[in-house]
This record gives structure tokens, C-alpha cells and sequence, in this order.
């Protein structure tokens, strides 16, 4: 029932390294795992403030839902936001309501209580991947999957943003191996169908998990599961293995599970949400580059290098050990869970990297088996390419100087030694490679990723606050005496609303100019193009405002600078 892809050397004897206090039991290995992925996803999980747009939109949304207590709808500010299902914005708002209930101070504006969903669907996928695994690999491989993940960028990305991707990446992980697994059931010498309970484990679990998937993000894990499915069912001409998912049972639990929120969204506002998110959303992703996010084909496979680092590095060597076990059912499944996906998301035209995220760890699974039994490519050219090692994890150490120098003029000096002890195991990696073997030289590359994510987002993201005004502008606002209603003109990012209240008034120069003559208590945050309409504005309707301080910083969304002034409307 394991993907083998070439005959195991003889056991020689190893470091007490990671994998090998970590394969002495199962439960040794989830600590293990557990730890690991804390330590790569905790630096900056707190201090970062919220990122726009996509995460600050889904933390207001939530954020709105408490406070109201309309659980139904999802609405930004007066505005339905029906691009996505209900599931992210529940369990987010279960972590704030139960923050709020023990006392946590400004708990609704605290953005990391918004991202625990992700930090814990993000641990989840990494003990999924290596629960998945072992029905396709060595606990020993199983564990390496696991290592890949989590210490993959763009896991490390996902888990530290209040949004899906990372609890949709833990849902997809737990319907494949739960479909691996009945898929491989199939295939063995000794197969006997399942009786009583034990023959609904699975098929519960599948179901379950594809639930949750269409809660979190509609219909995308119907597509990997489907595709997967289909591409078996091609392969193999027979489809009689998927009698064992309980077909009948199973898609009238997931009815059972899903409906209940489709029927009351539907209830609630007739078919807007499936008009937005279907026709609005999802089909003008397929049609179009939405958002300005097109891109030609081609595109992931590029990204692919960096954002599944240090992982990506050694795909190239484990390929043809891959195609020369494709035959195999466990990596003919594997192969089936990332090879269709990724040539749809490669056409479709929107193209976003973390689209891909649900196919990392099959990729991980696979490539891990390859370095377990020691059939990694030897040809000279493939093997030059572990120089990525280093050079990626240089090029991200001096794009920290770079940014510190660029955006705040200074050095950044906390956050070189972490970003030098990353280029260290990287270049140990790389260079002992040939003497020390592809496991170890993968265990230093994550330990180069991690180090070189502590210095990202722990030592330099977090002091650069000139990437954030909107967080700037809340730090004034919580100095005022009074709790102040906001407008702002010209910069309408979504983490001004979430930091100012759904209140705040997104408008122009004379719009803010009028909403400072209403009333006491109120705020204005002019941008720099939209300070001559507000001057002009306020000559003529007489208006008396105090100034606040200017603040200097770079909208991270539309990728420029900005210059917002602040202004107070005077008692009267």
C-alpha cells in the first residue's frame, strides 16, 4: 500500500536529527510537528496589523457580524459581501465572541484573535499531510511531508492572515487522505470490505471534510476532489473502488451540513449571494483577470519555485523517480490530486498564489517518499539546482536591508542575525548536499526558511510601520478623549474601517470637509490629492478644524505612497 520509487539502502547510522526522534511514534511526531509549525508561523502573528485588502475586508466583515449579531448575512460597512460562504467568518467570530466574553480589551479590533482560524488550519494541514502520507509512504516520509509544509513561504504566508486558505488547505487535506486511503483499500492483495462502523470512518471523514470545504470557499474543493476522481476513473477504467465512499449517505450529509446557511442566505436576500458569488465572483475569475490579477499560463509553475521553498528545490530531482512509479497506485493518486487541478489553474485567467495551496502537500508526499528511499535524480544538472537553496534565502536576506533602508531609513539591525543564521543552513545545505544526503540538506534548508521567516516577520515587517497608516492613524484616534466617528477622503482601505468602525465615512475632500462641520468628536483623514478640495471646501463653508499630525507611509494594496493629513473638527 506505499509508493515505493526504488529499492531502500541499507539503514546506516543517523544524527539524532528531527526525523529521528520524531519517527519513534506517532504521537511523537504530532509534538514534534506541532512545535515546528509554531515556530515557523508564530513571528509577527501578533504584531503585524491587519493587511489590506483581502484580510482586513474578511476581519471587518466579521468583526460587524459580532457586534450586530447577524450570523446570515455578510456585509462590509452597508455593502453585501457574497464572494465567499459563511465558514471563515464563523469561526472567526466564535474566537472574538469567546475573547469578548472573557474580557479581552479591544477585542474586536485585535487582529490576530481574527487569525487564529488560520494559524490552527494551518497546524492542521501540516498533521493532515503527515496523516495523509502514511497511507502512500514510511512514517519517516510521512514526517519529511509534514517538515515540507511547514516550513513552506507560502503556508507561513497563509497562517498569519485572517482569511480561508489555510483552514480551506486543512478541509482539502482531510477529504484526499481520507480518499487516498479508500482509493489504496481498493488496490491491496488482502483487501475485504469494511463492516460496521469501520466502513464508515472514511467515508464520514471524506464527507465531513468537503463539507466544510464548500463553507469555507464553495465549490473549489468539489473541483480538486472531482477532477481527482476523474482523472482515476481514466486511468484506470473502473470506478467500482467508489462504492466505497457511500455515495448515497455521503452526499445527503453533506446536504444535511451545507444547506442549512445556503437556504438562509437565500431566505435572506433571494439569490444575490449566488448571483455575486457565482456569477460575480467565481465564473469572472475563469473568464477574466479579476482585480487586475490575470496572468498567462505558466504562472504557477514559475512561482512554484519560491513559494513552496525549500520544498520546491528538490521537485526537479525527484521527478523522474516520480514518472518512473506513476503506475503505482499511490503515486498514480498522488499524481492525480495535482496534475489536472493544476493545469485548470494554470488556464483559468485570475491567478492568485495561494490558488494552489491544496496541492502542496500531495507534492510534498511525493517528493518526501523520493528522498526516504534515497532515488533522487544524480544527474549533475538537477543537482546544481539545490544552489536555490542559498540563493533564494540571500535573495530574501537583502531584500530585508532593502526594505528597512527604502521604507523606514535605517538598518534593521534585530533582524540580520536571524536572516544571517538562515543564509548559513542554506549554504550547508547546498554545499554538503553530495556529503551528507538529500534528508539532511532538506532538514537545513527548513531550518533556513524558518530562520529567514523569523527575520521577515518577526524582525522586519512588524517595525516597518510606514506599510501600515492605517494602524498609525488608530494609534492617534486611541489617544483622543473621546470615542470619534471618521471619514476619510481619498484613502479607503478596509483596515481604516476595521480600526475606525463600520461607521467611518469613506469619501472625498469636500465630502470630509462637510462631515467635520456636522459635529464634535470627529475626524478626518484627508489623502494628499484630495487636501486641495478640503482646504477650498472649508474656506467656504467656514469650517474651524484643529490639525493632526501627517502621516507618511505606503499603501501596500495600490503599491505606492501615500500622505494622509489629519484633521479635528473644534468644539463649537
Amino acid at each position: 500500500m506505499t509508493m515505493s520509487v526504488g529499492s531502500r539502502p541499507q539503514a546506516r547510522p543517523s544524527l539524532a536529527t528531527f526525523v529521528d526522534i520524531a519517527v519513534g511514534s506517532h504521537s511523537r511526531a504530532a509534538v514534534l510537528l506541532v512545535a515546528l509549525s509554531l515556530l515557523a508561523f508564530l513571528p509577527g502573528f501578533f504584531q503585524i496589523p491587519p493587511v489590506d485588502r483581502d484580510e482586513a475586508r474578511f476581519a471587518q466583515a466579521t468583526k460587524q457580524m459580532v457586534v450586530s449579531g447577524d450570523y446570515v448575512d455578510i456585509r462590509f460597512q452597508g455593502e453585501s459581501r457574497y464572494k465567499k460562504p459563511i465558514g471563515i467568518y464563523w469561526l472567526q467570530a466564535a474566537v472574538v465572541k469567546t475573547a469578548v466574553a472573557l474580557g479581552v480589551p479591544h477585542a474586536t479590533t485585535r487582529i490576530a484573535l481574527y487569525r487564529i482560524p488560520s494559524l490552527v488550519g494551518a497546524i492542521g494541514a501540516v498533521l493532515l499531510t503527515y496523516w495523509a502520507a502514511l497511507a502512500f509512504v514510511s512514517r519517516r516520509a510521512a514526517v519529511l511531508a509534514g517538515f515540507i509544509m511547514a516550513t513552506s513561504i507560502l503556508l507561513g504566508v497563509e497562517a498569519r492572515l485572517a482569511k480561508t486558505d489555510a483552514v480551506l488547505l486543512a478541509a482539502c487535506v482531510a477529504a484526499m487522505g481520507a480518499l487516498g486511503r479508500i482509493y489504496l483499500l481498493q488496490h491491496a492483495d488482502d483487501f475485504q470490505p469494511a463492516t460496521g462502523w469501520s466502513a464508515w470512518r472514511l467515508p464520514a471523514l471524506f464527507w465531513t471534510a468537503t463539507a466544510a470545504g464548500v463553507l469555507l470557499k464553495g465549490p473549489l474543493i468539489l473541483m480538486f476532489v472531482g477532477l481527482t476522481i476523474a482523472a482515476l476513473i481514466a486511468i484506470d477504467r473502473k470506478a467500482a473502488w467508489l462504492r466505497q465512499l457511500r455515495p448515497v449517505a455521503g452526499i445527503a450529509w453533506l446536504i444535511v451540513l451545507v444547506s442549512p446557511w445556503f437556504l438562509a442566505i437565500a431566505m435572506r436576500t433571494g439569490w444575490s449571494f449566488y448571483s455575486e458569488s457565482i456569477g460575480g465572483d467565481l465564473l469572472s475569475k475563469v473568464g477574466s483577470g479579476q482585480e487586475a490579477h490575470g496572468m498567462p499560463p505558466g504562472y504557477y509553475l514559475l512561482l512554484f519555485w519560491v513559494t513552496f521553498y525549500p520544498g520546491s528545490i528538490l521537485a526537479g530531482l525527484a521527478a523522474p523517480a516520480v514518472f518512473k512509479a506513476w503506475r503505482e497506485p499511490g503515486a498514480k493518486f498522488l499524481l492525480a490530486w495535482t496534475v489536472p487541478a493544476w493545469i485548470v489553474m494554470e488556464i483559468v485567467i485570475t491567478k492568485l498564489p495561494h490558488y494552489v495551496l491544496p496541492l502542496y502537500p500531495s507534492i510534498a508526499i511525493l517528493i518526501a517518499g523520493v528522498v526516504d528511499y534515497h532515488a533522487l535524480s544524480r544527474r549533475r544538472w538537477l543537482v546544481q539546482g539545490t544552489l536555490w537553496w542559498l540563493l533564494i534565502a540571500g535573495m530574501l536576506a537583502v531584500l530585508i536591508i532593502v526594505a528597512h533602508v527604502v521604507v523606514e531609513h535605517e538598518m534593521g539591525l534585530l533582524a540580520w542575525p536571524f536572516a544571517a543564521a538562515g543564509v548559513i543552513f542554506a549554504l550547508r545545505a547546498w554545499w554538503l548536499y553530495d556529503e551528507d544526503g538529500a534528508e539532511r540538506a532538506l532538514l537545513r534548508a527548513g531550518a533556513a526558511a524558518v530562520l529567514v521567516s523569523i527575520a521577515v516577520f518577526g524582525a522586519t515587517v512588524p517595525r516597518l510601520p510606514a506599510l501600515f497608516p492605517a494602524a498609525q492613524v488608530a494609534r492617534y484616534l486611541r489617544g483622543l478623549e473621546c470615542t470619534p466617528v471618521v471619514a476619510s477622503a481619498g484613502y479607503h482601505e478596509p483596515s481604516l474601517v476595521f480600526f475606525a468602525g463600520s461607521a467611518t465615512q469613506l469619501t472625498d475632500g469636500v465630502g470630509a470637509a462637510d462631515f467635520l462641520r456636522a459635529g464634535d468628536c470627529r475626524v478626518a483623514v484627508v489623502e494628499a490629492s484630495q487636501e486641495r478640495a478640503f482646504a477650498l471646501r472649508a474656506e467656504t463653508i467656514g469650517l474651524r478644524y484643529g490639525r493632526g499630525p501627517r502621516i507618511e507611509g505606503f499603501n501596500i494594496s495600490g503599491g505606492r505612497r501615500v500622505t494622509l493629513a489629519l484633521y479635528r473638527a473644534e468644539r463649537h
